[in-house]
């Protein structure tokens, strides 16, 4: 009786075995027949079962794997993460071909699952389609109507810059953080248009608000948000960083939440202060579709709150490390401000004609800091023949910004600090076509007007009351901490007024 147990039982842990077996062959073949590259599809590294080329990059110095991959399967090449696939576009004439010339094809975001969790589809940077379309242009008109990208705005960033050269001040010369104060004042520029209002620098809520910015856009370029779009139903349900993201921007959207109550309280439809109250009257039009309400209108309000506040910010903070790193063209700088504007009046808008070094060094802190590295992601909305290759219909691009503005066909020394890359030899200042740190196409940075703005005044404003170095026997480290902006780590700087 015993023997005939032991064969039965044999006979099930065999049959359990094959079962296995048969399972992880029908799905790995399945995978391969599914996901395996197609015709005219652009060629790249291996993709493995599953996962595909999830662990194929390095994800504290994603923009570099990314280039360097492009060396060995060419300019368009393709990624499978997970069930995905993506293609990555590099140098600046594929970028322009796609962006620019195929710009109508390559208009919408991908539905990445961490992104779509995030934003719903709504918003103007992430939405698709004629919502974004409408979004965008309502977004752009009623943002011109209060300044944006104008004259009357300098007053208010110069204003602006008053205040952070008094907390600047306040330090004495001694070494100390300029991250916060930074974010702070910069942030203050959008949120005038935005909120009606400024946040003073000792407001703690305000302040550790911009300091979750940082953290949730370098999770957000993560290994863990790579796995969460992959395998969305398993990463919803499992604890670690990929929920920190979610935790940081419910924190915002809470925060924009409060703002939008406050203006509902005492919201006057004749007097429309701001970008919410604009918002507001064009919700009490009752659009037929319903794009317009108030879900919308916190998402909408947070991708300008943190697109208006990160990016002008970390470029400054790039600023001071470029500008101690080389004294002697901070120097140089500061001679030609003197020159041009002198110590008695505030920088203006119209000076930049007259201060070409100066306009060079902005651009060339612009194309080394490379604050977007990967711009933002791209979706076809038909197929398209790019660079020789077929790109189906639904399939992710990644304009990789960091092959155009390092390329040494486009550079004369790529690597290098050099703000004679934006001179003529009579030393005008010379924008050159491969300098689109902003991206280009119809997704062309929004605020690309703002922060050119704000990046010359105030700059310029800091080179004429200030002279930067680093404190004694330190030496600037110009590492970077990547995510979707490319941020320099901590660091201490010293200010010295002039």
């Amino acid at each position: 009786m015993d023997s005939i147990f032991s064969v039965f039982g044999s006979y099930i842990n065999w049959d359990v075995k094959s079962l296995l077996l048969f399972t992880v062959v029908f799905i790995l073949t399945a995978d391969y027949i599914k996901n395996r590259r197609r015709g005219n599809f652009p060629p790249g590294p291996r993709a493995f079962p599953i996962v595909g080329n999830l662990f194929t990059l390095d994800y504290t110095r994603t923009h570099e794997s990314m280039t360097q991959l492009a060396e060995r399967y060419g300019d368009v090449y393709s990624l499978r993460m997970g069930q995905r696939w993506f293609v990555v576009l590099n140098r600046f004439e594929v970028l322009k071909e796609a962006l620019v010339d195929q710009g109508d094809s390559l208009a919408d975001r991908p539905d990445l699952p961490l992104l779509q969790d995030i934003s719903h589809g709504l918003g103007v940077i992430f939405s698709n389609g004629n919502l974004w379309k409408q979004q965008r242009r309502f977004a752009l008109s009623t943002l011109k109507h209060f300044g944006f990208g104008k004259k009357s705005l300098e007053p208010i960033i110069l204003e602006e810059f008053s205040y952070c050269a008094k907390e600047f001040k306040s330090h004495k010369g001694k070494a100390f953080d300029p991250h916060l104060i930074l974010n702070n004042a910069v942030s203050n520029i959008i949120c005038s248009l935005v909120f009606g209002h400024r946040f003073e620098y000792g407001d703690e809520k305000f302040r550790e608000l911009i300091s979750w910015f940082a953290k949730g856009l370098e999770l957000e370029a993560s290994i863990w948000a790579q796995l969460y779009n992959a395998f969305p139903l398993l990463m919803r349900r499992l604890p670690g960083p990929h929920q920190t993201i979610h935790h940081i921007w419910d924190n915002v959207k809470d925060f924009i939440t409060v703002e939008v109550k406050k203006h509902k309280q005492n919201w006057d439809p004749s007097d429309n202060r701001d970008y919410i109250d604009c918002y507001l009257s064009e919700m009490s039009k009752g659009h037929a579709d319903k794009s317009f309400d108030e879900e919308n209108l916190v998402v909408c309000v947070w991708d300008l709150f943190l697109a208006g506040s990160e990016t002008t910010s970390t470029t400054l903070r790039w600023a001071f490390l470029y500008m101690v790193k080389h004294p002697e063209i901070q120097a140089k700088v500061q001679k030609e401000i003197d020159e041009v504007i002198g110590t008695s009046r505030q920088p203006s808008m119209e000076d930049r004609a007259n201060l070409p070094y100066t306009d060079a060094v902005i651009h060339e802190i612009q194309r080394m800091a490379n604050i977007i590295p990967l711009s933002l992601p791209h979706a076809t909305n038909r197929e398209i023949r790019l660079g020789g290759y077929t790109i189906p219909k639904g399939v992710t691009v990644i304009p990789n910004l960091n092959s155009v503005l390092f390329d040494k066909n486009e550079w004369e020394t790529p690597n290098t600090f050099n703000p004679g890359h934006f001179l003529n030899q009579e030393g005008k200042f010379v924008k050159r076509a491969a300098f689109i740190p902003f991206s280009a196409g119809k997704r062309v940075c929004l605020g690309e007007n703002l922060a050119r703005m704000e990046l010359f005044l105030f700059f310029t404003s800091l080179m004429q009351h200030f002279t930067f170095s680093m404190p004694a026997g330190v030496k600037p480290v110009m590492d970077f901490r990547f995510g979707v902006t490319l941020a320099p780590l901590p660091y201490e700087v010293c200010l010295t007024s002039r």
